[in-house]
């Protein structure tokens, strides 16, 4: 029995890999360079790309479960769905499948809509899945580094709605304790999904809030204004998903993004303690800038 990773050495793959590490699987990564990736040991590094079929089906032989992270590219739902195409006819007998929070209810921001819409073909081919949905990953903010520390400002545009952010190190526990649970049953087994998300339904005052707390000096929102952030991001970023984010903020500030009690206990459940807090995320990140 055999774990394929795609997105192998992103942010939330390298992570997933190490979570893995304690279920002593077979575990193979597909990566674009594998030569050049550093992979945790024991972990087999495979030549390929979502979006490159001829490679997913030689890096599908022999794989019983598969980790599906489709990259935010373009044409990130046609890659998605190959990918199932490929691990279906490949008889990959499970798949943990990294969706997103909202997606159903986000249908005018489209990687929200494409993720969904992947939901949907899983569903509709009856395949042995676990869906994870994370809500806006608290990593992200590490992003504000530069605005907190010279500007004294929080420049995301979270509005005052809420959003349940989401630690990435519960993303991948998450994510290996499922893969590892697919891998090991003897038989097929059903769907689940889980809302991935932080305990706390935070605002962008809020998170200013936390950050005059852990900086120790005044730390302010820098608004709302949605034309300034996807400026800003179309610094870094095509001008495609400078607009898709800027889609995705509107919809936090309408409609939010607030998990339920219920979702948090189920999460709780499965990971074995509470999701992380975005308040001892920021209280790390502010020792880690301090130290330089």
């Amino acid at each position: 029995m055999t774990i394929l990773v795609t997105g192998s050495t992103g942010t939330i793959g390298t992570q997933v890999l190490a979570a893995l590490q304690p279920f002593n699987r077979e575990v193979r990564a597909l990566t674009r360079s594998p030569d050049n990736a550093t992979l945790p040991a024991g972990v087999t590094a495979l030549r390929g790309d979502l979006a490159d079929v001829d490679s997913l089906r030689a890096a599908m032989t022999g794989i019983s479960t598969l980790f599906l992270l489709a990259p935010n590219v373009a044409d990130e739902l046609t890659q998605a769905m190959l990918a199932l195409t490929v691990a279906r006819e490949a008889g990959v007998t499970g798949v943990v499948y990294l969706s997103v929070m909202k997606g159903e209810d986000y249908a005018d921001v489209p990687h929200f809509a494409g993720k969904f819409t992947v939901e949907r073909m899983i569903a509709a081919l009856d395949m042995p899945a676990t869906i994870l949905r994370p809500a806006y990953f608290i990593q992200n903010d590490l992003r504000e580094k530069d605005v907190l520390l010279k500007a004294g400002a929080y420049g995301s545009p979270i509005g005052a709605k809420g959003v349940s952010m989401v630690d990435i190190r519960d993303i991948a526990e998450a994510a290996a304790i499922e893969l590892a649970r697919l891998d090991q049953s003897a038989a097929p087994l059903g769907r689940e999904v889980y809302d991935l998300v932080g305990p706390d339904s935070l605002t962008g005052e809020a998170i200013a809030a936390i950050w005059t707390k852990v900086l120790g000096r005044t730390i302010r929102y820098g608004g709302d204004d949605l034309a300034v952030m996807e400026q800003r991001m179309k610094g870094m970023l095509p001008a495609w998903h400078a607009l898709d984010l800027r889609l995705m903020f509107a919809r936090y500030q309408a409609d939010g993004a607030v998990a339920s009690p219920d979702s948090i206990a189920r999460l709780t459940t499965l990971l074995g303690h509470a999701p992380r807090s975005y308040a001892a995320f920021a209280a790390d990140a502010a020792l880690y800038w301090a130290k330089g």
